[in-house]
């Protein structure tokens, strides 16, 4: 069983010092042994699967404990905040919120209840999401704007490349080595080659 604590703070002038003696209380209170600090500065609007939390996460492995000072540290949205709960859970991780008392593992109606009230917030979180972009959707469509992907042929980030990536097309040099000199895949170099098929036949 390996412990670890999170501690994620958004600017520069904040201090984690006290939530190091907080998390190193209640270690020594719950007898949890060593614990490991994870310490950054990000802010929480950054999906925790791109920060140090979701690595953690990925290493972390059944019986382990993560200990956070408080549930916000987590994530600003609580969507996100129910999915790492949610996460803890299946991987057999046991997670502890300091400021709320709270622990995925604590079958006590107050735990209960707060894991329920998440996953309801959650959801209206998510349906509320998708309300504002439906009704953004519908306010485009009254204004007389066209939705959906422009028909005809786009802009392309290969455009400003096209003769040189036509000249090597023609030297035979392989589509996987152009792609990645272009950083593109091959699937949008040959769909590029596909909407310059007339320049391509000329430079021929």
């Amino acid at each position: 069983m390996a412990t670890y604590a999170y501690l994620r703070v958004s600017t520069i002038d904040q201090n984690t010092e006290k939530n190091k003696l907080d998390v190193l209380k209640f270690v020594n209170d719950k007898k949890l042994g060593n614990v490991e600090f994870i310490e950054e500065q990000i802010s929480g609007k950054s999906n925790f699967k791109k920060r140090q939390l979701g690595t953690l996460l990925e290493r972390m492995n059944k019986g382990d404990v993560l200990i956070v000072p408080e549930l916000s540290r987590i994530a600003r949205s609580v969507t996100q905040i129910f999915e790492v709960i949610e996460i803890t859970k299946q991987k057999g991780i046991t997670l502890y919120s300091l400021k709320e008392n709270f622990s995925n593992d604590d079958n006590t109606i107050s735990s209960v209840v707060a894991s329920t009230v998440f996953a309801l917030i959650a959801q209206i979180e998510r349906d509320l999401i998708s309300l504002r972009t439906k009704e953004a959707l519908h306010a485009r469509k009254a204004m007389g704007t066209k939705l959906g992907r422009p028909k005809g042929k786009g802009k392309s980030k290969l455009d400003e490349h096209k003769d040189n990536i036509l000249k090597l097309v023609k030297l035979k040099v392989p589509k996987t080595i152009i792609a990645d000199r272009y950083n593109t895949s091959t699937v949008n170099l040959r769909h590029f080659l596909k909407q310059n098929s007339e320049q391509f036949k000329a430079l021929a």
